[in-house]
Formats: C-alpha cells, sequence, structure tokens
C-alpha cells in the first residue's frame, strides 16, 4: 500500500523488529523479503538482546511476573524485566522460538519457574487473567502444554462476554484491560492450534467491547476513561482503542469478516490522533525497570505507533471505500 504521506523510509529506518512488519503490513514487500528480516530478529537488535538476556534456569531476572526479591509498595511502578514480560514482548515482536527451544526453555519455567501468588507451578497459570493470557500464547509459542488454560478462560468468563483480574476479588462485570488482554492471548493460541473452542469465547468477549463501541460505558455511553484515547508504546497491560482495533482487525482477517461498524467511532478517535505528516505520538511511558528502551520518549513521533494505527486505518479505509 502506497503510503507516502508517512515516511516510509522513516518506518524502515527501525530495529528489525519493528521493521519487518513494516515491509508485510505496510508497503507490502514480498514475503521472502520480510521473512528474511524477521529472521534476523534472532540474531541482532531488540530480540537478539533480549534472548541473551535470559538466566541459565530459562527465566529472565529471577522472576515469573515480577523480578526476583521485587517488593511492591515504591513510586517506581512495576518492572517489565521478568519472564513472563520478557517472553510476551519477544513472541509479540514476532521473534523465532526457536533459539528458546533448543535451550529448553519451556521444561527450564516448568522446573525452576513459580508464580508469586500462591508459589504456583508456572505453565499452569495463576488467578490473574491478563497474565493467564500472556501464558497461554507465551506457552504454545515455546511448545508447553498450556491446553488447561483454555478451560480457565471458558471458566472464568463473566455473564457480559469479557474477564476482569479482580474476579478473586468479587468482581461481576468486565474490564476493557482485562478482556482485550485475554484477547489476544486467546487469538494467539487458536491462530497458532486452530483450536476450534477458543472461538465461540473470543467472539463473546469482543462483542463486549464492540457493544461498547471500544471505549464506552455501557450505561451511560460516556468514555470509560482517558487511558482509552491515549497511545502508548509499549502498551503492557494497559487498554487504548489502537491496541482493541489491532486486535480486531487481526480478528476479522481469521475470521474473514469486514470491519464491524460499530468501530466508527474508534476509528475517528485514532484518525483525530494521527499528525499532518501521518505520524502518530508517543504518549507516555508506562512507570517501571525496563531492560532497554524500545521507543521514543513522550511527545516525540513513534514508529511503533505509526505501524499500528496505520495498518488499523488502512483495513479500515479499505473496507469503506
Amino acid at each position: 500500500m502506497a503510503l507516502p504521506d508517512v515516511g516510509v523510509d522513516w518506518l524502515l529506518d527501525a530495529d528489525p523488529t519493528l521493521r519487518w512488519q513494516v515491509e508485510r503490513d505496510i508497503i507490502g514487500a514480498p514475503q521472502a523479503v520480510w521473512e528474511a528480516t524477521r529472521a534476523r530478529t534472532t540474531v541482532v537488535g531488540h530480540g537478539a538482546r533480549l534472548l541473551s538476556l535470559q538466566d541459565p534456569d530459562g527465566r529472565w531476572a529471577g522472576g515469573a511476573y515480577f523480578p526476583a526479591g521485587f517488593v511492591d509498595g515504591g513510586d517506581d511502578g512495576q518492572p517489565w524485566t521478568a519472564t513472563t514480560w520478557t517472553l510476551t514482548t519477544l513472541r509479540e515482536w514476532g521473534v523465532d522460538a526457536e533459539p528458546l527451544r533448543r535451550r529448553g526453555t519451556a521444561e527450564l519455567l516448568a522446573a525452576n519457574a513459580r508464580w508469586e501468588y500462591d508459589d504456583l507451578p508456572y505453565w499452569g497459570g495463576e488467578v490473574d487473567a491478563c497474565i493467564n493470557a500472556m501464558t497461554l500464547a507465551n506457552g504454545q509459542w515455546l511448545g508447553a502444554d498450556v491446553a488447561a488454560l483454555v478451560d480457565w478462560f471458558v471458566d472464568h468468563q463473566l455473564a457480559d462476554g469479557g474477564w476482569n483480574c479482580e474476579w478473586v476479588e468479587g468482581a461481576q462485570r468486565s474490564s476493557f484491560h482485562s478482556t482485550l488482554n485475554a484477547l489476544r492471548g486467546l487469538l494467539s493460541y487458536e491462530i497458532a492450534t486452530g483450536d476450534v473452542r477458543v472461538a465461540s469465547i473470543r467472539r463473546a468477549g469482543e462483542e463486549y467491547l464492540l457493544s461498547r463501541n471500544l471505549f464506552r460505558r455501557a450505561s451511560t455511553g460516556e468514555i470509560v476513561g482517558p487511558w482509552a484515547a491515549r497511545f502508548v508504546y509499549p502498551a503492557r497491560w494497559v487498554y487504548s482503542v489502537l491496541g482493541a482495533a489491532d486486535h480486531l482487525r487481526m480478528a476479522a482477517c481469521v475470521d474473514g469478516v469486514d470491519p464491524d461498524p460499530r468501530m466508527a467511532d474508534a476509528i475517528a478517535l485514532i484518525r483525530a490522533a494521527r499528525r499532518a505528516d501521518g505520524r502518530w505520538m508517543q504518549g507516555g511511558r508506562h512507570r517501571g525497570a525496563v531492560w532497554f528502551e524500545t521507543d521514543v520518549p513522550p511527545g516525540e513521533p513513534s514508529r511503533w505507533l505509526t505501524l499500528i494505527g496505520t495498518r488499523v486505518l488502512a483495513w479500515w479505509d479499505d473496507h469503506h471505500r
């Protein structure tokens, strides 16, 4: 697709973890081209750097969700360096799992990693929907047996169709954040395995978001929170209409359907955030320690957000011409 206003050369001048997606999703390069770039993510740049930081016991930073020795309660925020966040980042970047499989990462984590919550076994998940969604997708990617987690999502889907990480505290209504994270994990697992159990619960969760136009309260129609229209990379666990629209784009491709018209107002928010030069600005950074920065500081044009925003609008506009 020709998008000269975005600055394709600017987008391509990036780490291989981003460049291969630009080649595939923005410029429509031949598969051999973007696959060659994707293959480089294990040997150079951000992907290779994260792979090199793995501990001999299979973990990163000595912990499952939090680094070893982390004590909550300070002002520095959630660290993003432990095993689950690092695996999720590598997988979402499209890094080939083969180097990790050769190291026996799935088996090492089964033997050495336990959740900080109740010391539960790593590949069995715990009580948090967002954590279990990452574990489902990451486990499948690495070759671990995580099929039982699909049943967990069936059992913990709320009456309104979504999920809430606070269900253990008695929450009965779904959360935008938890639901999108659950959907991402389920879709990744579904694409990789073809597990037919996943599609129906995934679509019910997507209906929860679509029935609210991706950002409105069901009760009042008002925006659910300022975070819905704030675009940040890396997004971590935080919801935005941009992240939701990108998920629904991928889900529509899997299901072979057109964009749902109830997304129109969310698409307008995404379009309004695009600058005249076709770029999206970095909306902030989530507090917490990182291995290294992978995008620009707040207020600067973000290649990652521009990639995501451009492919969402191109998908929407291609179906509405």
